[in-house]
């Protein structure tokens, strides 16, 4: 069976900043309205239909963050690898424990995990967390905290990230 879609040639995405500052600027912006499931939905669907003209296989899920409810899941190629889900777990975890994205964490270590580890103790649970690019924290305005987490998994960790925010910003901004 042939695919009828012709993809789109694929579009850059814009690699996000690498100062801290910039970044938790950025994270503290996202904050929507409301978040429902039908929210989940378009938001993930956009995140697919943005990933699908590039070739490399990409896990999309958002989930709630006070429980593990999937709102939405879906990879855009064959080729997605269990280890995928794999980081997302662990990204998932990443945002929700430090209440921020993945990316800034990365940037604040350098990507060093070993520092990562000691600085808060982790010992042989640091890799439950990652802090590579690609979980985003999900704010409402007028709830306190994260209400959800998107994470995108796949690509470059920069593009993971970038992607989830440019799409989030072409959506609601």
């Amino acid at each position: 069976m042939s695919d009828r879609r012709t993809p789109d040639s694929p579009r850059p995405i814009q690699t996000p900043p690498r100062d801290l500052e910039s970044i938790s600027r950025i994270d503290a912006s996202l904050v929507f309205e409301h978040f429902t499931t039908n929210d989940a939905w378009e938001l993930g669907s956009a995140l697919r239909n943005r990933l699908l003209p590039i070739p490399t296989p990409v896990v999309i899920d958002i989930s709630l963050a006070n429980q593990n409810q999937i709102l939405f899941h879906t990879c855009t190629h064959s080729g997605v690898m269990p280890d995928n889900d794999s980081w997302v777990s662990r990204k998932r975890k990443t945002v929700l424990r430090w209440g921020c994205s993945t990316w800034y964490m990365h940037c604040k270590f350098g990507g060093d995990e070993v520092a990562f580890r000691e600085k808060y103790g982790l010992g042989n649970s640091a890799g439950d967390y990652a802090i590579h690019g690609g979980g985003v924290p999900i704010r409402v305005t007028g709830v306190e905290g994260v209400v959800a987490v998107v994470v995108v998994s796949g690509l470059k960790q920069d593009e993971d990230h970038g992607v989830i925010v440019e799409v989030i910003r072409e959506l609601y901004y």
